[in-house]
């Protein structure tokens, strides 16, 4: 990290921002295996939202390689990154006084912390929901055909295959989509923002 930086502060409180914009901000961190349903859920709590008319964002972990992370791989220094990248990304947002929504396999538990402290450390609400499927049945979805590349040996360093996937201890949410519908996932998350004064 350089050295000869400065930090500015603006002129505006969070508090202040929060006041004016009527919310606070918070992330809301899906993590679970690929297919668990992860940006199904994203997008539909995103538009829920928004018709609440609360300002909220989705980060979904396939769009945001298409830019800010398209000069990453997927071993595991590169996963680290990914989500280092995602957890500042999110930490901003929310900062902003956004509801962020991320929506990333986030297969470490390390990575994952790292992103709450920096939450932690800037007063951020963060929420940690664990959209549960096993492997079993994300293969049996394989919307995008990669867990049988996957199985073919065509992919390497895939979460679930041949890269390992550390399931949250306590998040703060835990969703099994093999039995919850979308609407119900939405609901639970909702409830949960509501009964913490999030939204």
């Amino acid at each position: 990290m350089a050295t000869n930086i400065t930090f500015h502060p603006g002129s505006v409180t969070a508090h202040e921002r929060s006041e004016l914009l009527g919310q606070k901000g918070a992330t809301i961190w899906l993590t679970g295996l690929s297919a668990s349903g992860k940006s199904t859920i994203a997008c539909a709590l995103e538009q829920h939202l928004l018709h609440l008319k609360k300002f909220s964002y989705r980060l979904d972990g396939d769009n945001i390689r298409f830019g800010l992370n398209k000069d990453l791989g997927f071993d595991e220094k590169s996963r680290n990154e990914n989500i280092r990248r995602i957890g500042e990304v999110a930490k901003l947002f929310s900062d902003a006084s956004a509801i962020t929504i991320t929506a990333f396999i986030s297969p470490y538990r390390k990575d994952r912390q790292v992103a709450r402290d920096l939450h932690d450390t800037a007063s951020i609400p963060f929420v940690e929901v664990f959209v549960d499927a096993p492997l079993s049945v994300v293969e049996e979805r394989d919307p995008k055909g990669l867990y049988k590349k996957a199985r073919a040996g065509e992919i390497k360093d895939f979460t679930g295959i041949s890269a390992p996937y550390e399931e949250p201890e306590t998040p703060e949410i835990h969703i099994k989509t093999q039995e919850t519908s979308v609407e119900d996932a939405v609901r639970i998350i909702s409830e949960y923002l509501h009964e913490k004064r999030y939204i």
